[in-house]
């Protein structure tokens, strides 16, 4: 779900299949729409309005059905859609604290940290913002800010 900054939308990528030049070197966020997120996002749409670049939002998708969480094998291919990510984009698409800034929204199945590194890669991200992670999961896996943190090649700023 693309936006721009006058509400015109933008192209996630260009004919050649780059990314769009107006999200190079520009700012990544995690967000899933939690509170931690929102917050996140709130900080890096400030840095990118002051740092005059574009705001890449990503959105890693839970593809896997419940039953996989709760300890049974997967099925050998799992490719659920996860609507949550439009009900985001028409979240972000209405939100008037975005306007003025060139955005889009991906996304992504898979880990969280190395989706969102990678997709920092794709764009050669001068940082990446996420919130932090609260609860048991992140108390037992580990918090995805803290592992992002430590693998990430680029700046990562953790949103409390």
């Amino acid at each position: 779900m693309p936006g721009g900054a006058h509400g015109e939308p933008s192209a996630q990528e260009t004919e050649t299949g780059a990314p769009d030049p107006v999200f190079q070197h520009g700012v990544v966020v995690g967000f899933d729409g939690s509170l931690s997120s929102e917050r996140a996002l709130a900080y890096a749409v400030g840095m990118a309005r002051r740092s005059q670049c574009g705001l890449v939002i990503v959105h890693v998708a839970n593809r896997l059905p419940a039953t996989v969480w709760a300890g049974c094998e997967p099925p050998v291919f799992v490719d659920l859609p996860d609507h949550r990510t439009e009900v985001l984009g028409l979240e972000l698409a209405c939100a008037d604290f975005l306007s003025g800034v060139p955005w889009i929204l991906i996304e992504r199945g898979g880990d969280i940290c190395h989706e969102i590194e990678e997709v920092g890669r794709e764009y050669a991200a001068d940082a990446i913002v996420v919130g932090t992670t609260h609860g048991l999961l992140g108390k037992i896996f580990g918090s995805v800010s803290g592992r992002l943190a430590r693998r990430a090649n680029r700046p990562v700023i953790v949103i409390p």
